[in-house]
This record gives C-alpha cells, structure tokens and sequence, in this order.
C-alpha cells in the first residue's frame, strides 16, 4: 500500500531541549497509523549543527522520515514549498515545529478524507488560550467556507489532497508569514469542489508562533494580494463582500486598535497607518461596514476620516475593558452540573460600559475624548437582540487544552440609567459529560470553566469567580452512576470541574480551601467538604499536621466522615486535634502547620494551612487570601518533605491557565 498521508515540517534552529519541539517530534513517530503508511518531511531552514545532526539521527533511524537541508530563508515559506513539491502521500499535512499531532489524528483525518472525497479537511484544532472555534461545533461533509466559520481557520494545519494542490498550483507566496498562509489556505478553500470539517476528535495542538516585525508596506502588500484572489474566485455582490469584510476587520482594524496598536511602537504606528489607510480607501469601499461589528465600524471611520491620534484615543479608553461575571448557583439537573452565571463588561476601573438610549434603539458611545460623533445612528445601534449576543460558556482540559462549548440558555437585561444604558447577560449553563465532547463522553481529568460575553459593541472573556462563602461543591454520579464529576475552585477561586478524580481523598482536595476550623475545650476541629460519600462511608482516612520548621512535628487525628444528600448537600470530614500553648507531643502547638489526608500510607496534600498563635487561637492560610508569606512558606517545607512533590501536582493543577484578551 502506498504512503497516506505526508507531514511537512519547516525546522528553524529549535535548539537543543527544546520542550515543544521535542513533544512535536513524538507525536509524528507514535501515531497510530502504520510508518509504511505515513511519510514525515522535516524542511530545515538552515539550522545550526545540533540541529542538523539530530534530524539526520531521527531519519536514519525511522525509514518514513526524510530531511531536506535548505539554505536559509528566515520564514517557513520555502520548508512548506519544498515539503509539498517532494511529497509523496495521497495527502499533505502541514503542521508547525511547535504544534503536536494527537496519536490517532493521521489515521482518522485521513480515513474520513477518503469518506468525504475530500480536497481540504479540516481536523479539530486546539489554539493554547483560545475558546472553542465555530467551526468545530459538528462534522461537516460539506462544509462553506462562509457559513461555516472556516475563515477562522487560516492556519496551513489541514489535510490536502495532493494531486489538488498540484493541478491548483498552489504553494505559499513570499510574504509576511501570516499574509502567506492566509494566501494558501484561502485559494485552497476557494478552489476546493469539497471541504470536510472533523470535529469530534481532537487532531493537532498548535503551539505560540513567534510575530516577526511588520514591514508596513510589504504587509499592504500581502493583503493585496489576497484581495486579488478573492476577485478571482469570486464575482461581485455578497459573498465578495464578506470575504473583502473579513479581511478588513482581521488584517486592518485589528492592527489598528486595541493592544495591537497601543504595543506598536509609535514611530511604527504612522507608517502603518499610513499604509492601511491608502489600502482601506484603495480597497474596502464604505459598503463593507454593514459586517462589520460597531466598535469596527468605528475605527473604519477614524481610518477614512480622521487621523492617528483618533485610534489611539479609542484604544486607550477600551484598554483594560473586561468582563465581571458572577457565580450565582450551582446544582444537579437530571445527571448534569447547572451554573447559574450573571457578568457585565466593565472599564478598566471597574466602572460600567454604559450605552446611549435613543427611543428603542441602543447607541454605542464614543469616548468623550474624541470630541463628538463617529457614527451616524444607523452604524452606531448595538444590536442587543442578535444571536450572536448574550452570554456563552466553554471548558477546558487543563492538561490536554482541548475546549468544548457548553449549552447556554439566557437573556440580555438592560438597566436604565436615564438616558443610559447597562446591559448585563444572565444565562445557565449546562454540563453533561457524558455527552459534552460533540456527542462523546469528557475525558477524565480538570475542566476550567470559561465565559464569554458579547453585547453587539463590545466582548469579553473571564474565568469565573467565587468568593469562598458559599460554595457548593456537591459532587454527582453521571453516566448512569458510573462517574464521579465534582465542582471545584482554583487556589484564585476561579470555578472549575473535576470528572473521575482518581481516589475519594483526592476528591475531598479539590474542595478543600472550603476548610473551616472552630475552637472548643482544648481542642481544634479541622472541617472538611465532602463532595460525594459512597455507600460504604469511604475508606479508613487520618487527618496530618506538619509543622512548617525544622522540627517538622507531625500531629494526626482520625478523620470521621459524615454523608450528606447525594446531589444535593456535601458530605463532612471532621478531625479533632488537642492544642498547648507549648510544644507537646501529638499536640499542636504554636507554628504554622500543613494538613493532608493519609489512606493506606499514601499522602494528599489539602489546599490550606494552619497558623497557630502563642495564645492557642488558630486561622487559616487559604492561597486567594495568604496571610503574609505563611502560605510561601508552606510550600517551600513542602517541597522539602519526601514524597511530596508528587503530592503538590494537585495544587498545581488547579492554577489558572487563561490566557486573557
């Protein structure tokens, strides 16, 4: 049988340990397809001889794997022409040095390629920070290029079919790397008879790509070209539009505000300015802003009309504009988690986003700073009733990054204030694991819980937050009692979902920074969520103190466990320890302490700490409220005690991994 599918590669000088690359190269030689059935070509931009040495090494120890040694270029533009001139496969995927493949993508992409008939299919991607694309919402056959979201995904990462992208002359253009691949893909999408879309597995991780420095004129370039393209392929009217629309809120607008623009150097601003807006005039007619959204329309008018300054004055009064959301309620429905979210975009100082009422129309408003209108009332309505709108909600594998939506059912409030405006989103969401993978069951593992909120002007994502007092973190059986699922919250209070944690004691971890301690007769009493007690009670447990100093005293009580009403209130884990003002044995005495759960000699390390006073009174350390460096200290004694770095991942895991807007 002849090769299936050729992976090109471009290698720019990774350097030796480099993590990403090292994870890149492993993905390629473990998948799941046979080696005689796949062929990895790795085009090497001139690196230097480790890197040269290293790639020989793997070639010459896995006979699917080639090595094209090319002089140097500076971008992947060459790798990628030269991969895809001597590849061999029925089909080509191209894929980053810092990007891994899932073991099982090659076989699956390519299997359903040959169901499709497929001229491009697209394997479900995962972009680190990113929330679910729309495009990977469920498989498609068919899928438009419009319709179906796929101008979001203009990275080179899919599946071609050879004999197309000969008989299409395609390859990549010498332009700025993104302008490259956005030229490709696009030519690709719109020369292709079929586009398949694999959604329900996920296929390729893309790693960070470093932003080399624009050339402003090369950049306006690039973008022309693209738009030549389009004309190309398409004939006047709307679909032209759209696609000229995308490219102008991607490849201008953004460039010209937000962070974007605020982190361009300012004698870069002017020339790139002054670029885009010979393009914008040249290029995208007034017509295209009926696509766009109101804060674009905005700086499309300050780029037609007024000067730089303009679209800085806008940035800068949107820096730092984020969104507020509320944890209201959590609870079991029919074998799946509800939330109960409330969240409202603010300013930077945590001030309202408030809009411009005019009759029953909702007006964006512009700075004060720019000194008057920008848009006329037509351009300037937020439309508070399109589907767009409201709030959405998403999760993600914090080991693995893969993101699935969750189903959001809500409504936009408007709050008067004169004749001003507040919009607030008021939405639950639901989390099914067995079915909240596109119709498959969770992976086991954490899951960061995210929300995004779209007024019609503005957007903005968030973790959600919790203040300590309430939580409910009532664990459940899904899938027909077969998985355990727990609500939990990050050292930060950010809400997240544990599906299958691995032991009982691990599952009252999770919830452990809702610790509460009382004093009576002598003694300290150590209380404890319980998500979900089994039948059985749970297995014998004890209760340990370690003295954070250079004693490090251990004190250990039996931990009794209460059950409380599955589904509907946690359990209790209650441990009782005797207190002295002085040092005793088996008794806590002054010092700060580290509490963790002991089953059959295997120890969990809890998500708080205990400060003793000379006084015999106690407080809690809790990570989102450390008193002073006690909680620093906890974990620097931690590291120093055998065994517990393993115990510390928990911890670890549980940090916040958002990448924000």
């Amino acid at each position: 049988m002849g090769v299936k599918v050729s992976v090109v590669v471009p290698v720019s000088d990774p350097g030796d340990g480099d993590d990403a690359f090292d994870a890149c190269v492993r993905s390629l030689l473990g998948q799941t397809l046979p080696s005689d059935e796949y062929e990895v070509i790795f085009a090497d931009d001139g690196s230097g001889e480790p890197t040269r040495t290293r790639l020989d090494s793997v070639a010459a120890a896995h006979p699917n794997v080639r090595v094209l040694h090319l002089e140097r270029h500076g971008s992947p533009v060459r790798g990628r022409n030269s991969g895809l001139s001597v590849a061999r496969g029925e089909y080509v995927y191209l894929l980053g040095q810092r990007d891994r493949l899932e073991p099982d993508a090659l076989a699956r992409m390519h299997r359903m390629a040959v169901e499709t008939d497929a001229d491009v299919l697209i394997g479900r991607l995962v972009y680190e920070g990113h929330p679910p694309l729309p495009a990977f919402r469920r498989n498609r056959d068919r899928a438009d290029v419009l319709e179906d979201h796929l101008l979001g995904l203009l990275t080179p990462h899919k599946l071609f079919r050879r004999t197309f992208v000969e008989s299409q002359w395609l390859s990549f253009p010498d332009l700025p790397a993104e302008l490259s691949e956005h030229a490709f893909v696009l030519r690709a999408y719109l020369a292709a008879k079929v586009i398949a879309v694999l959604s329900d597995h996920l296929c390729c991780h893309v790693g960070p790509a470093p932003e080399p420095p624009i050339d402003p004129a090369g950049y306006a370039d690039g973008l022309r070209v693209i738009l030549d393209t389009i004309d190309d392929f398409t004939e006047p009217g709307e679909r032209r539009d759209r696609l000229y629309a995308h490219w102008l809120r991607v490849c201008v607008l953004r460039r010209l505000g937000g962070r974007a623009l605020l982190d361009t150097p300012p004698e870069e601003r002017e020339a790139l300015f002054d670029e885009l807006r010979e393009l914008v005039r040249e290029r995208f007619p007034l017509r295209l802003d009926r696509h766009l959204s109101v804060p674009m329309r905005a700086r499309a008018a300050l780029v037609r009309t007024r000067g730089l300054a303009d679209l800085v004055t806008l940035a800068e009064a949107t820096r730092g504009m984020r969104l507020r959301a509320e944890l209201r309620g959590i609870r079991w429905e029919d074998g799946a988690l509800a939330f109960d979210f409330a969240g409202e975009i603010v300013h930077a100082d945590g001030s309202p986003v408030r809009y411009r009422r005019m009759g029953r129309r909702v007006l964006w408003t512009p700075p004060p700073a720019l000194g008057g209108p920008v848009l006329s009332p037509s351009l300037a309505e937020v439309p508070l009733d399109a589907p767009s709108t409201g709030m959405r909600a998403h999760i993600r594998h914090t080991e693995t990054g893969a993101v699935y939506r969750l189903p959001v059912t809500g409504e936009i409030v408007q709050i008067r204030e004169g004749d001003q405006v507040r919009v607030q989103a008021v939405a639950t969401a639901r989390l099914d694991v067995g079915k909240a993978a596109i119709g498959r069951p969770l992976p086991p593992g954490l899951w960061e819980v995210h929300l995004r909120m779209n007024t019609g002007a503005h957007h903005a994502r968030a973790r959600v937050r919790c203040p300590r007092s309430p939580r409910n973190c009532v664990g459940g059986l899904a899938e027909g009692g077969r998985r355990l699922v727990v609500p939990c919250w990050s050292e930060r209070g950010e809400l997240a979902v544990c599906v299958e944690p691995r032991s009982f004691a691990d599952s009252i971890a999770l919830v452990s920074t809702g610790v509460n301690i009382a004093r009576r007769d002598g003694h300290l009493f150590v209380s404890l969520p319980v998500p979900y007690v089994p039948p059985s009670g749970g297995p014998p447990m004890e209760c340990v103190l370690v003295g954070a100093d250079a004693r490090a005293r251990t004190v250990s009580a039996p931990a009794l466990v209460e059950p409380g009403m599955p589904g509907r209130l946690a359990g209790q884990l209650v441990a009782k320890f005797p207190v002295r003002r002085v040092p005793v044995p088996d008794c806590l005495g002054p010092g700060v302490w580290r509490p963790y759960l002991r089953v059959d000699d295997r120890e969990v390390e809890l998500g708080f700490g205990l400060d003793v006073r000379w006084t015999g009174r106690a407080r809690l350390i809790l990570p989102d409220r450390p008193a002073g460096t006690s909680f620093a200290r906890l974990r620097r004694f931690a590291a120093r005690v055998p065994g517990a770095r393993r115990v510390v991942r928990l911890c670890r895991a549980l940090r916040d991994r958002y990448a924000p807007l």
